[in-house]
């Protein structure tokens, strides 16, 4: 089966996460993606040498492209640029706020050019307020919205581990190019979609907004749940961290019944419904943790298997690299084969998609200059 993008042209201004994401998701699409870079590179290509040679981060996003060296203060590029922009139907950018206009190419201009262009701007704050022309980067935004306010303990708010506000907003841009690709199909019309990384986290962080406007701001407790009891991290008698999740008050009945073997809990009037075990968390935590300690982790589990009750361990990455449910796909790079997470999303009867190789800097520049400049 030809994969969905095929036959789709993305020229792609991408640095550091977000909008690489965004280019190559739509590359794992089937789309051609080519990625205009600077003389020294996206500069996520240097934050660390880890992987064969390779920078993480440049691995994770940018597998499946063609990587072009141009220099958009040159006349001759900004040739290029146009050239390409004039076949392509997508362009992806997250330059620096103002910078494509700076240059000669502000969107409005780009879109009345070419109508049937769909073209995706990704910035921190978006082009209205007072915060539109700053510079954002991840872990600024999961301060600035918020989110650093709910992450950790008791004691400090925290990053969350992972670059979540980059996801975020990546896969906000992805899915909505795919909109637009939708919507030109029946109309023949482009788009000038504009995603900024602070509404994309305002829109994960509805709940505890909801919370605070209805009187009661969450706070920190790691992993724990806010809304939820019991919903935490226990001990087994040989130490191994487990977690688990009672989602209401039938799962609780079960729960005191199969597995604490104190089915009176379920009907205490302390006990008896979410509100209430909240109100008296402590107590609900404390006999929870008697009886995990009492118990290995392997008695523990299959007791909490056979109740179907929803449980993890908390495990840390060298734990991850040996899960029985890790799927991973193989992809080429100048320095050898690398080993990736699998797509989520599998399309059950199709064989396994294959996946291109990471660019060395510069790869394809001839190649796609002779092609677009004769």
């Amino acid at each position: 089966m030809a994969k969905p993008l095929a036959g789709t042209l993305v020229l792609s201004l991408d640095q550091a996460v977000a909008a690489p994401l965004t280019s190559r998701k739509l590359a794992d699409a089937g789309a051609r993606v080519i990625k205009l870079e600077r003389p020294e590179g996206d500069f996520a290509r240097d934050y660390d040498r880890l992987i064969k040679g390779q920078c993480t981060h440049f691995v994770w996003l940018n597998r499946g492209k063609e990587s072009v060296v141009a220099d958009l203060t040159k006349a001759e590029d900004r040739r290029l640029f146009e050239a390409i922009v004039a076949k392509a139907d997508v362009l992806v950018q997250n330059l620096k706020p103002g910078a494509l206009a700076k240059l000669g190419f502000p969107m409005e201009t780009l879109r009345k050019r070419y109508p049937k262009l769909i073209c995706c701007s990704i910035s921190g704050y978006g082009d209205e307020g007072p915060f539109r022309d700053r510079k954002a980067y991840d872990l600024l935004i999961q301060a600035e919205s918020g989110l650093a306010s709910v992450t950790g303990s008791a004691e400090a708010p925290a990053r969350v581990g992972i670059s979540c506000v980059d996801i975020c907003t990546g896969m906000n841009a992805y899915e909505a190019i795919l909109e637009a690709l939708i919507v030109r199909g029946r109309t023949g019309e482009g788009a000038d979609i504009r995603v900024s990384m602070f509404d994309s986290m305002m829109e994960w962080m509805a709940v505890p907004m909801l919370y605070t406007q209805g009187g009661m701001p969450p706070r920190r407790i790691g992993l724990s749940h806010p809304s939820l009891a019991p919903y935490g991290v226990f001990q087994t008698a040989d130490d191994v961290p487990i977690l688990i999740s009672i989602q209401n008050d039938r799962e609780w009945l079960v729960f005191c019944t199969k597995v604490l073997e104190q089915p009176a809990l379920a009907t205490d009037p302390r006990f008896a419904n979410n509100p209430a075990r909240l109100a008296n968390r402590t107590q609900v935590d404390g006999m929870v943790a008697r009886s995990f300690g009492a118990h290995g982790v392997e008695a523990l589990s299959r007791r909490l298997e056979a109740a179907e009750i929803a449980f993890a361990r908390v495990n840390d990455i060298e734990d991850i690299l040996r899960h029985p449910h890790l799927r991973r796909l193989t992809v080429g790079s100048p320095g050898g084969p690398i080993e990736l997470p699998s797509p989520p999303a599998r399309w059950m009867g199709e064989p396994a998609p294959s996946f291109g190789p990471l660019p060395a800097l510069g790869e394809h520049t001839q190649a796609v200059r002779r092609e677009f400049l004769g």
